[in-house]
């Protein structure tokens, strides 16, 4: 149990270090264009997202696949981007245009990135376990509660900016976009593998 709990623990560290802010950074990316309104389908995309995290852990855990972090760490920034990019769009789009889908697979496929992103760490820790699917499932927890936070504290800022201070959502949406795209673009110099 105490194996465990110290996996829950370092997957909330993990999401919540404010000195590899990325993985905030892309939650509150994600959170962005919803409102408390639309908690669920929020809370859905941070699940999938953690269900892909550790899947990539899995893979490479398990040897099954093994991906060059350089690229890895480059991509990480690049979902930040993209889903910022995607909320810029999304503002603009017919309500028939926002669909839930897109959101959902992208995150899947952004969960992967990131998940590899910490696999060789997590590899290095899980080198001297026989039971490797525990500390997966208290890793998984502890990043899914952070997760939650993360997106219950942007709905939260969001709640505020726009009822406090009158700021309709689609310009909510656009300048926190901005400001995360801002954010993003001296991690993509940093990184760039080329």
């Amino acid at each position: 149990m105490q194996d465990f709990l110290f996996y829950i623990e370092l997957g909330l560290k993990h999401v919540l270090d404010l000195n590899a802010y990325d993985h905030i950074l892309f939650l509150a990316a994600l959170a962005t264009p919803f409102t408390f309104k639309q908690w669920k389908p929020v809370l859905v995309l941070a699940t999938i997202f953690t269900t892909f995290h550790c899947l990539a852990l899995a893979l490479s855990v398990y040897e099954l696949l093994v991906m060059d972090i350089g690229l890895i760490e480059f991509l990480i920034p690049v979902t930040i981007f993209l889903t910022a990019i995607f909320n810029l769009l999304y503002v603009k789009a017919t309500k028939e245009h926002k669909s839930i889908l897109l959101h959902a697979i992208a995150t899947a496929f952004f969960g992967l990135i990131h998940g590899f992103g910490f696999s060789n760490y997590f590899k290095m820790l899980m080198a001297e376990e026989t039971d490797k699917l525990t500390p997966l499932l208290g890793f998984a927890a502890g990043i899914e509660f952070s997760q939650v936070l993360i997106v219950l504290g942007v709905l939260i800022l969001a709640y505020a900016v726009q009822s406090i201070f009158k700021v309709k959502q689609p310009l909510f949406i656009s300048v926190a976009s901005i400001l995360i795209i801002l954010l993003t673009i001296p991690m993509l110099i940093e990184t760039y593998p080329f």
